[in-house]
């Protein structure tokens, strides 16, 4: 991917998070880890209908943040961490111009539970 697709890519991929629920769904399928959930569970834990979830889903699908698997008649939903790996080192790629170091840190402050 060029840098200018990549940019645009980020672009997309930060718009679709930055919406309340996309935002509150994302995260729960970021703890939910590679075993992720099924749509209904993902609705009714977001208090959303499951039709507008539908939408935000496919929102998050599109900008290469949430992958779906389709299961008889439900669709489960997992997070595509490659995704969240490309946009996270998107935006931390030029960290501190050159200097590393002052990056260092910045998993440190994160609380990850078991």
């Amino acid at each position: 991917m060029s840098d200018s697709d990549l940019q645009i890519w980020a672009v997309d991929a930060l718009g679709a998070l930055a919406h309340e629920t996309r935002l509150v769904v994302f995260r729960m399928l970021v703890q939910a880890g590679p075993d992720g959930l099924i749509a209904g569970a993902i609705a009714e834990r977001a208090a959303v209908p499951p039709s507008t979830m539908s939408h935000h889903l496919a929102t998050l699908e599109r900008a290469g943040l949430v992958l779906s698997e389709r299961e008889s008649r439900t669709i489960h939903y997992r997070t595509d961490f490659a995704g969240m790996r490309r946009l996270l080192g998107f935006l931390l790629q030029d960290c501190c111009n050159g200097a590393p170091e002052m990056c260092a840190d910045l998993l440190t402050g994160l609380d990850c539970k078991a």
